[in-house]
């Protein structure tokens, strides 16, 4: 989160945080449920120590931290996380809505309606930059 604040806050151009202080305070506290709620959970080190177990533990706490991301966006939202401007929230939430797609939830329409919508249908921009749509990508 330390880098794309520090981008937003170097660069000219669309803010990626918000300038009236609870849009910003919301797009700080979606970002941070992603960031140290969901993330840190999938991360290859802590998947291989749980074993056996991995994929079910890591269902587990993606689902506890899509639940909580539901409430939220049902509050918060517009055309995007935070109102109708793409923000932190949206480039934190992106990848980890990828890869609990790909590695855990195979029918994710069906448990979390607004994530999907937010990343299939909300974020065109954010899209060509997931992993399996960038030519950089091994």
């Amino acid at each position: 989160l330390a880098v794309i604040q520090y981008i937003d806050e170097t660069r000219p151009g669309p803010r990626l945080l918000p300038v009236d202080p609870k849009a910003r305070a919301q797009v700080r506290m979606i970002s941070d449920l992603v960031a140290s709620g969901i993330q840190p959970l999938q991360n290859v080190y802590v998947l291989q120590k749980i074993g056996a177990e991995k994929l079910p533990w890591a269902k587990h706490f993606i689902n506890r931290g899509f639940q909580a991301l539901e409430t939220i966006l049902k509050q918060t939202s517009g055309k995007y996380c935070v109102g109708d401007e793409i923000s932190m929230a949206d480039i934190c939430l992106v990848p980890q809505v990828y890869n609990a797609q790909r590695c855990v939830f195979q029918h994710f329409t069906s448990h979390f309606e607004l994530l999907y919508i937010f990343y299939f249908d909300k974020t065109p921009a954010l899209q060509a930059k997931v992993p399996c749509r960038n030519i950089y990508s091994p």
